[in-house]
């Protein structure tokens, strides 16, 4: 091999290691108050919306790999600071009102799962079936 290309090679290697060490927040705080629904409504909830929007993420292999391990972070993060259903609770009367109403809109537009996560998690995309259930419950 040439040297130079050797060292090209080397230098990359060498740099994805190095990207490796800082690694990005990955906790999962305590339940403070989970969401109260029925059976088939939390299953739903849990395969498509649980691991962005609660406190019991799910942290794949992929979620330790930088760059990917940052997105998976962030996305987390926001998706917490947005609804947190381990905290749901918590949320004032008016706060769940408006919150289920977000959530009834997103999943009309199908905002949500991201796609970007239902490339691993095919399972979560969610049934119009599975829709209409958690749009009845967010209707109560």
């Amino acid at each position: 091999m040439n040297r130079g290309i050797k060292y090209f090679f080397y230098g990359g290697i060498l740099m994805i290691l190095l990207l490796q060490i800082p690694q990005p927040e990955r906790s999962n705080p305590p339940v403070t108050g989970d969401l109260q629904v029925s059976t088939e409504v939390q299953t739903i909830l849990r395969k498509a919306c649980y691991d962005c929007h609660s406190n019991e993420t799910n942290w794949p292999w992929y979620s330790y790999i930088n760059p990917i391990a940052w997105q998976v972070s962030h996305d987390v993060v926001e998706g917490r600071k947005h609804l947190n259903f381990s905290e749901w609770s918590s949320y004032e009367a008016r706060k769940q009102y408006h919150v289920k109403g977000e959530i009834v809109d997103v999943l009309k537009e199908d905002e949500m799962p991201l796609q970007i996560y239902l490339i691993m998690h095919g399972e979560a995309e969610l049934t119009q079936h599975e829709k209409q259930l958690i749009y009845t419950w967010a209707d109560k």
